[in-house]
Formats: C-alpha cells, structure tokens, sequence
C-alpha cells in the first residue's frame, strides 16, 4: 500500500488525470475515427475520394495547428487552450452524430484535427511543466502507454458500435470528452499551477516562427522523425495490401499483428524505457531507427505467420524506443517559455504520416512489396544522420550558452 501510494505521489495529481483522461480519450477515439469511412460509405452516398478527403482532413489540419497550438499555451497559458480545445472536441463529436451533409462532416473533422493538434502538445508540456526534469521521462513512457491502452480497446469496441449503432459510438465518445473537460477544469481551478500561472517570457507567433527556423537542431530532429514516421506508418497502409496478396489469410494475419503491437507496447514500454534510461537519447533513438529498419525488411520476407509476428516484433520495440526518446529530446530542446511551441513543432513529424502512405504505395503500384520495404527501410535509417547532426548542434548550443553565462 505505501510502495502504491509513493508511486502515486510521485507526480502531480494533474498528470495522472491527464494520463487517464489519455486512456479514455483515445480508447473513444479509435473506437470511432478509423470506422468513420465505413459510416460514411454506409449513410451517405459519398465517393470514394470525398471520403478519403473527409478521413484526411483531421491529420491534414493537425499538421499545422500543433505549432499554433503549441504557441498559443505558451502566450495564454495551458488551461485556456486544453480546456477550449476539449469542449470543442465534444462539441464536434455530438456533431457527428447529427451531421446530415458531407460539407459538415468536411468541417466538423477538419476542427476535430485543429482541436486534436492544441490539445496534444498542451497536454505534453504541462506534464513537463508539473514533473521533475529526472521523472519527465517515465510520464512520456506513461503516456504513450496509455495512448496505447487505448489504441487496443477502442477499436474492438468501435468494431461492435459500427455494426449496431455508429451514431451512438459518436455520442459515448463526444461524452467522454465532456467529461474530460470538467474534471480538468475543477481541479485546475482547485490546484495552483504555479509554473504555468508564472509564464516568464513571451513571444510573438512570428518570433516563434523564427526561432524554429533558427534552432537546427529541432530542425534536424523534426526531419529524423519525419522518416521515421514514413516507416511506421506503412504498418497501417501497405502492410494490409502486402499481406492480403501475399498470404491466403492476409487480413486474419494483419488483425494477429496489431493486437500483437498494440499488446507489446503496454506491457513492455515501460521495461524498455527503463533499460533504455541507461543509455543517452541519441542512443536510444538510433536504436529505435535500426529496429524499425529491421522489422520493414522482415515484412518484406513475409511468407507465413512466424516471419509477419517476428517483424511485427522488431518494429514495435522500435517504436518503444523512439516515441518516448523523442518527446524527451523536444523537452531537452525547448526553452522554458517555449516548451509549448517546441511540442507543437514536433507534430510536423505527422508530414510522415502524409508522405509514408503516397510514396509506399507508389513504389507498391510500380515494383513490388519487397522493393518497396527495403526502400522505405532505408529511409528510416536515414534518420540516424539527422538524430546524430541534432544531437551535435544541442550539445554545441548548450556548451556556447554555458561558457556565456561563465
């Protein structure tokens, strides 16, 4: 019992609300989201491209409304931002439940994404801001776990709700956000925030514009995850077609292999995390590149189950290693007063997550899905050069304003 409660008091009763309100959020998100084509070609008569494009809005717009948002929690503080963002998200889900038009569903999904993008790097830098520099870590292993606890219930959930009531599945999850909402606001108003009430310096949106621009270190870590980000995502959009040619039971196998994923993360971020907090950043995320490599070629060779699950495994240790490492170079990157906007300007990772699907599929389309993993496989190793060239410019940034206040 008191093993329990040093652990829960540990950190901020604030980033244990955000961390179950992350479980619950997500969990109603993927139980709606990724069967939001299926309601769509189901109820109304909509093309195939006005759904992709309706799908594509919400990651379309939190590409850029991260950095906004980012800026924006650092100007107004964090509150105002998460707690709007929030409301507004139940406001689009409850939307979608009476949403009769595809100009509506364009709309509502295009502000799910732009309020999607404030809340996330929000959210992250207000942990940052109510944790202890040696703990910081451990919540973004917390979090990223319980974007994953999520990930793995929702969808089972979303699967049985589209077969019987997808408005419903809409209401449970606008709901959830409602709910999210009031209970952060009730204890944001019970509870100090001292270092978020005390915002030290602020910038304008075009200063911080310019900072970006001039950090090449961010710069470099930015593009490392982008193709990192490239590599991953083609788990969710060519590995389906690959195994669905290749294997008699493809989408059996594919369904085994993210259960397998969504199961490992869970349960083994944390031990991960824990082995990797041995060594540096820089190595842990190498690591995570040459993993992520390793399983892209293995789904290459793919001709039965035993091959599928051993590059699943490899993939998903290098996700392991790289999410979490990532958030915490963002942490070491950013300034105090900038924390916000240096989480905001990490989600133009997402580019990856535009560009994985489109340059997969080319190379899909015109070679061969063998072609096309050692391909992309190469381009997440690439990624190393770029985490190696930040890591140089950070240690060179922080010697020179070291040896200035010297």
């Amino acid at each position: 019992m008191k093993k329990m409660k040093n652990y829960i008091g540990q950190f901020h009763p604030i980033v244990w609300v955000l961390l179950i309100g992350t479980v619950l959020t997500r969990g109603s998100a993927f139980m709606t989201l990724p069967f939001l084509s299926i309601y769509l070609s189901r109820n109304m008569d909509l093309s195939p491209i006005i759904i992709g494009l309706t799908v594509g809005m919400s990651p379309l717009m939190g590409t850029v409304g991260g950095f906004i948002g980012g800026h924006l929690s650092d100007r107004f503080g964090r509150k105002p931002i998460m707690l709007t963002a929030l409301f507004t998200l139940a406001f689009v889900y409850y939307g979608f439940t009476i949403a009769n038009g595809q100009g509506w569903f364009i709309l509502l999904n295009a502000i799910n994404g732009l309020c999607s993008s404030f809340f996330e790097p929000t959210s992250q830098a207000l942990m940052a801001d109510l944790t202890d520099k040696k703990k910081r870590m451990k919540v973004y292993s917390l979090r990223y776990t319980a974007i994953n606890i999520g990930a793995s219930v929702g969808p089972l959930l979303g699967a049985y709700l589209a077969n019987s009531s997808a408005k419903l599945s809409f209401a449970i999850t606008g709901s959830t956000y409602l709910l999210y909402g009031i209970v952060l606001y009730i204890l944001m108003k019970k509870l100090v925030i001292s270092k978020d009430e005390t915002n030290k310096k602020v910038v304008s949106l075009i200063d911080a514009f310019s900072i970006i621009k001039l950090d090449k270190a961010l710069r470099y870590l930015i593009i490392g995850s982008i193709l990192i980000n490239i590599g991953y995502v083609q788990m969710d959009s060519n590995l389906p077609q690959v195994l669905e040619g290749t294997l008699e039971n493809g989408v059996a196998v594919f369904s085994v292999l993210l259960t397998i994923n969504a199961v490992m993360v869970v349960f083994l971020q944390l031990p991960i995390s824990h082995l990797a907090g041995r060594f540096s950043l820089l190595q842990a995320m190498a690591a995570g590149s040459v993993f992520t490599a390793a399983g892209l070629i293995g789904f290459s060779f793919i001709n039965g189950w035993v091959i599928a699950i051993l590059a699943m495994i490899l993939l998903t240790i290098g996700e392991i290693l790289i999410f979490p490492s990532n958030s915490m170079m963002m942490d070491e990157l950013a300034p105090e007063h900038m924390r916000g906007t240096y989480f905001g300007a990490g989600q133009f990772r997402k580019i990856g997550n535009f560009l994985g699907p489109i340059m997969g599929g080319y190379l899909l389309s015109h070679f061969q899905g063998q072609i096309m993993f050692w391909v992309i496989a190469i381009l997440s190793l690439g990624s190393i050069i770029f985490f190696i060239a930040g890591n140089r410019m950070y240690l060179s940034n922080r010697v020179n304003r070291t040896e200035k206040t010297v």
